[in-house]
């Protein structure tokens, strides 16, 4: 009976010895405590074929985390080997696989930066460019079955490492192109008009170029129309816009170019109006008029420029074309009335301010005066929280009008 119990408790224990490191491995290292590694997780080493042998082998067991810990310490400690290059493309695949998106897409970036020549390159960039979709259009497309949530942070990271590892590859346009729109869903206008006019300049005969050049114009048309007016930002949607028209005439977009450009010239022509008007009534002659010659030379054709037309010639009887002058014209006639030679003894009377700088004819709208950049400091649009000001009133000064 002893001995029977006895050969039954040397069993239970052999059988604990025997299944104990299936479970679990014990590693112990000088001034630590022991720790326990998973199978698989043990530490590795060896030469790059012993590694990537290793790696094969976990793969057929199915263990796809030690195969990709083999793989990424053959491309770590072994990056010489010519085993190297497959193996960074594998852990990008199997990364991939096990839904590790932007590590398999860093992956692919190492491949392609130090093993330029491996017969993956092509391969592993159009793997960075799939994943680089996947982050930017979020939950409408889904990878491998799973549902990629959007994140714009790591789509412009992605699509900016292709650019940088294959600056003349197959899908660099494209990814540019992508980079503009990350930055425009981030709400960095700047950075995406950057990428948008990259693609312009870079790939102009790409057809990825078209939709580069109108969302130059597109973005700037929607700065301008956010909040208060801002004629400056609507001058280069309309310069974008032009342009557009002028490169690809026979886009599909061509038409709704045109659209967006007339709807931003009746905009800015009913500004300069209103504006216009608003001088008008302060009896601010000299800025009305300037304005008014804007609306003019904007829109001679339309409602606001036959009226704007009419206006000037009232103002001009009113109170005379000097009053109505801008200032750097009459400053620039006294200049030249001051250097002028002495009058001989002829009768000949000296030329007017008007017959130096003259207004326009009421009949023509040629040889207008300079544009509301030139409006003096001290004359300045009302404020949105006056009553009397127009709707849309912006200042009036050189920034505002100036030309991008």
């Amino acid at each position: 009976m002893k001995y029977s119990f006895r050969t039954l408790i040397l069993s239970l224990a052999a059988s604990v010895a025997v299944a104990a490191p299936l479970r679990a491995a014990v590693i112990f290292k000088p001034s630590e405590n022991a720790r326990y590694k998973a199978p698989g997780e043990e530490e590795v080493s060896g030469t790059a074929k012993q590694l990537f042998d290793r790696a094969q082998e976990a793969e057929r067991r199915g263990d796809i985390a030690g195969a990709i810990k083999a793989y990424r310490l053959i491309v770590k400690k072994r990056s010489g080997d010519a085993l190297a290059a497959g193996a960074c493309y594998r852990l990008g695949q199997l990364q991939e696989q096990t839904h590790k998106y932007l590590p398999a897409a860093q992956s692919y970036a190492v491949l392609c930066e130090k093993y330029a020549k491996s017969e993956h390159f092509a391969d592993a960039v159009e793997g960075m460019f799939r994943i680089g979709e996947s982050y930017l259009t979020g939950s409408k497309t889904k990878l491998l079955g799973i549902t990629i949530k959007s994140g714009t942070d790591q789509a412009a990271e992605i699509f900016a490492m292709i650019i940088r590892v294959a600056p003349y590859g197959k899908y660099t346009a494209r990814a540019q192109f992508d980079l503009g729109r990350a930055r425009e869903k981030q709400g960095r206008n700047d950075a995406a008009i950057a990428a948008y006019q990259a693609v312009v300049e870079k790939w102009p005969d790409d057809p990825i170029a078209v939709d580069a050049q109108y969302q130059i114009g597109y973005i700037w048309s929607q700065a301008s129309n956010s909040g208060t007016y801002d004629p400056a930002a609507a001058n280069k949607a309309k310069i974008a816009f032009e342009d557009f028209l002028a490169r690809y005439p026979h886009s599909e977009k061509s038409t709704q170019a045109k659209q967006n450009l007339s709807k931003m010239e009746k905009k800015q022509t009913n500004t300069a109006y209103d504006i216009a008007r608003f001088y008008d009534k302060q009896k601010q002659y000299r800025a009305a008029a300037i304005y008014y010659n804007e609306v003019i030379r904007q829109q001679p054709g339309s409602t606001e420029g036959e009226k704007a037309k009419k206006r000037i010639s009232e103002l001009r009887k009113k109170v005379g074309d000097d009053k109505l002058q801008p200032p750097a014209v009459t400053a620039a006639a006294a200049n030249k009335n001051k250097k002028r030679p002495p009058r001989s003894n002829d009768d000949t009377p000296p030329p007017s301010s008007n017959q130096m700088a003259p207004l326009p004819p009421s009949d023509t709208d040629a040889s207008l005066p300079p544009p509301a950049s030139l409006l003096p400091d001290s004359t300045t649009a009302p404020s949105t929280s006056d009553s009397s000001a127009p709707s849309a009133t912006p200042q009036p000064t050189p920034e505002n009008a100036a030309s991008p």
